[in-house]
């Protein structure tokens, strides 16, 4: 075999690797290839601060109820780890320089230091972390896709709800039921749902696409 017939598999091999994430299915244009990263990590931010706006505050909670804890874990689930970790960061980072994407609207600096500050942090590293599971196959069935949200919201509770504790002055246990057991319900529901498209989504692209 010749060096450029070799080249030349060589490039049908890597032309033909299979997706590791719902966003490697997007068309990469051949001009500008890191185009198409830019543009998910932007519309990932910019989900994500749509979804937050979504959003009801009620008496038992500080911490509203919104689909933004939503948002995140499918960003980062259909992103992947560098692109899904990146497109929070500066989900957090537009925030934080006061642009109104956090939940209600709020933005500031001053939020990373608030009663949210630590759900802020926890939507990263669960970003981080489902992004990484989805690229090791497990969005591609209903009970995996459950355990991956599942572990991603329980992420967001273990950074957030000591902060919470921490900045308002309750103690843990009541920090730990209006800052989570009370979105309990709200955020199985989310669970469900998502098991249930996530797989579905990859179905739909085809088997082809979806890792044995």
């Amino acid at each position: 075999m010749t060096t450029s017939t070799r080249a030349a598999a060589g490039g049908l091999g890597r032309g033909l690797r299979r997706p590791l994430t719902l966003g490697d299915l997007v068309p990469q244009p051949r001009v500008a290839p890191a185009a198409r990263d830019v543009l998910l990590v932007l519309g990932g931010a910019a989900l994500t601060a749509v979804a937050a706006q979504l959003a009801i505050t009620l008496p038992w909670s500080p911490v509203p109820y919104t689909f933004q804890t939503a948002a995140v874990l499918l960003v980062g689930t259909a992103l992947g780890v560098r692109r899904g970790g990146a497109a929070m960061a500066l989900y957090v980072l537009a925030g934080a320089i006061g642009l109104p994407v956090y939940a209600d609207g709020a933005a500031g600096v001053g939020q990373l230091f608030g009663f949210t500050g630590g759900y802020l942090v926890g939507f990263v590293l669960a970003a981080l972390m489902v992004g990484r599971m989805a690229e090791l196959g497990w969005d591609r069935s209903v009970p995996r896709a459950a355990g991956l949200m599942l572990a991603g919201t329980l992420l967001i509770y273990a950074v957030g709800v000591p902060v919470l504790a921490l900045t308002t002055g309750m103690d843990l246990p009541t920090a730990l039921y209006r800052g989570a057991g009370v979105f309990l319900p709200w955020d199985i529901a989310k669970v469900v749902v998502a098991a249930g498209t996530l797989p579905l989504a990859w179905r739909l692209v085809g088997r082809s696409a979806a890792r044995p």
